[in-house]
């Protein structure tokens, strides 16, 4: 792609990597400098208002409807632009970070979409940033290979057996501190997307899909409106028309799930659905309503299912907005993954995993998340017993469902109440996936789990909640600041023997668990776990 360009490119401050110059051209970073200096301002005041809707959500303890976008919400003429036919089949969609092994193996998977991640799933470490696409590249240009430690050689299937790429740049919160512009460093989101739109989107033209974009961490329909102008900018520099661009958007906040049809028509010519998430939306809950009492209190995150009446209410608000809009719903994730030593606990997984997916599809989703390609099949087959050989069931609309703003955050319908175990589970996962993070990897198997940021950010944020709120848990212990550091030195100490002392002083075990307790404990919540995480991430 070439374009005038602006009067400085976007400075790097990292150290070179091997094959960074075909990356970061200087066309390629003239690109990201453009779209700082315009839409970078616009995301500062929008990160402001978050802090302002939080103050209000404090202070009446409350979320309802917008008044003012009711007209949207009461139009009954408009509807997202038709999918591509890339897009037209999202049945089944893997998710992973966007390194070597995994780029190969995600579009290899049989998977109809691949979310190629660089936010929850990729620790931001400058060599997964460029690398990653480079990887990217590669693999659309068909020079992508990958030969295991026993020296297996993976290789790309026929062009036609591949997932269709759908990139998850970075939140609007996070920077690149290595990238940038006028002595300011550029969001993360800016240059995840430059870079792929730069250097792809002809070329996936070309190749009969498109540049398209899953968008995370979305609080409010004025961000949607901030990515639909970042969209339309991008296609005019490019020559490219209006729409060829296309964003699903995951609804993983509790604000944005007030707002999905302000989503939708904000981005109706480039939308192409919504995504139902899980330990993101439950941590958005506890942290817009962290100082809402006893009511907003959640359970061990294991017992929220997406069966419980205020998780249902969300899911089922999704698939009948998206279907009377004309887009996509898209499910949540499958993050089992499977263990080779021990059938009888895939035995066990796969029937949990089959039923979520089973309902899924049975409440009208189109399709769904996996972490693992082992999952695919299993996914599918729910999916293709109730689509069969259609493409997706937006012709539900789901006219049955009726649901209220205070059901979105009914959280005292539940049940479970915190336990011991729940608190043990949140510091050992939490503990080893920090550690993981703070050594580049974003995607880390725990307990038979594939996890994530938001895994941290869900665990930290509940003992945050149940120790602000002196929650006393099912063996009659209140859970306290000095409960909390006990069952932390005892997981530090448990990690350190099983590991040995070796391969526990390679890691940075210690620091994980200082970062750990500090987003745990802090009076001063921080908003997200990645920003202080960022500063003791190594380049």
């Amino acid at each position: 792609m070439s374009a005038p360009a602006p009067s400085s490119p976007a400075t790097v401050t990292a150290r070179p990597l091997e094959r960074q110059e075909e990356v970061l051209t200087r066309p390629a970073l003239a690109f990201v400098a453009e779209l700082h200096r315009r839409f970078t301002p616009r995301r500062d005041e929008l990160l402001a208002r978050r802090a302002g809707r939080r103050a209000e959500i404090a202070r009446t303890g409350r979320l309802d409807f917008l008044p003012e976008t009711a007209a949207v919400r009461e139009d009954p003429s408009w509807r997202v632009a038709p999918a591509p036919p890339a897009l037209e089949d999202r049945r089944v969609e893997i998710t992973g970070p966007t390194d070597r092994k995994m780029t190969v193996n995600a579009l290899n998977s049989g998977a109809r979409v691949w979310l190629a991640d660089f936010e929850d799933a990729s620790a931001p470490t400058w060599e997964n940033v460029v690398l990653g696409q480079l990887n990217l590249i590669d693999a659309f240009e068909r020079r992508i290979d990958f030969t295991d430690a026993r020296g297996k050689r993976y290789a790309l299937r026929p062009a036609e057996e591949l997932a269709t790429v759908v990139v998850r740049p970075r939140g609007w919160h996070l920077d690149e501190r290595h990238v940038t512009v006028d002595g300011r460093a550029v969001p993360g989101a800016l240059v995840d997307f430059g870079l792929y739109f730069f250097h792809n989107a002809h070329r996936l033209i070309a190749l009969g899909k498109g540049p398209y974009f899953y968008l995370p961490k979305t609080e409010s329909h004025l961000e949607a409106r901030l990515w639909n102008d970042v969209f339309v900018f991008a296609q005019e520099y490019a020559g490219l028309p209006r729409g060829t661009v296309r964003a699903t958007v995951l609804i993983e906040t509790i604000t944005a799930a007030y707002e999905m049809e302000e989503i939708l028509h904000e981005l109706r010519e480039h939308a192409s659905g919504l995504n139902a998430g899980r330990w993101d939306y439950l941590f958005s809950i506890i942290k817009n309503f962290r100082d809402g009492g006893p009511r907003f209190v959640l359970p061990d995150r294991n017992a929220v299912t997406m069966t419980a009446p205020f998780m249902r209410a969300y899911t089922e608000l999704l698939v009948r907005t998206c279907h009377k809009r004309g887009a996509h719903a898209i499910g949540g994730m499958a993050a089992f993954i499977p263990s080779r030593k021990d059938p009888a606990v895939n035995e066990a997984a796969f029937e949990k995993v089959k039923a979520d997916k089973d309902r899924e599809a049975r409440d009208g989703f189109d399709g769904s998340w996996v972490a693992h390609p082992d999952l695919v099949p299993v996914a599918r087959a729910s999916f293709d017993a109730v689509l069969g050989d259609r493409p997706h069931q937006k012709d539900r609309l789901r006219e049955d469902v009726r649901v209220t703003a205070d059901q979105l955050t009914a959280v005292d319908s539940l049940e479970a109440r915190p336990t011991f175990a729940g608190l043990r589970n949140a510091v050992a996962v939490a503990t080893r996936y920090i550690e993981a993070w703070l050594r580049g990897l974003g995607a880390v198997a725990i307990f038979n789990l594939m996890e994530d940021a938001a895994t941290a950010e869900i665990s930290r944020s509940q003992i945050w909640q149940w120790t602000a709120a002196g929650v006393v848990l099912d063996n009659g212990e209140k859970v306290t600041a000095e409960l909390v550091r006990a069952v932390a030195a005892e997981e530090l100490a448990a990690i350190r023997s099983e590991l040995g002392e070796e391969a526990y002083a390679a890691g940075r075990w210690q620091q994980a668990h200082d970062l750990l307790l500090k987003v745990a404990l802090d009076e001063d919540y921080a908003e997200f776990l990645t920003l202080p995480a960022y500063d003791l991430l190594g380049d």
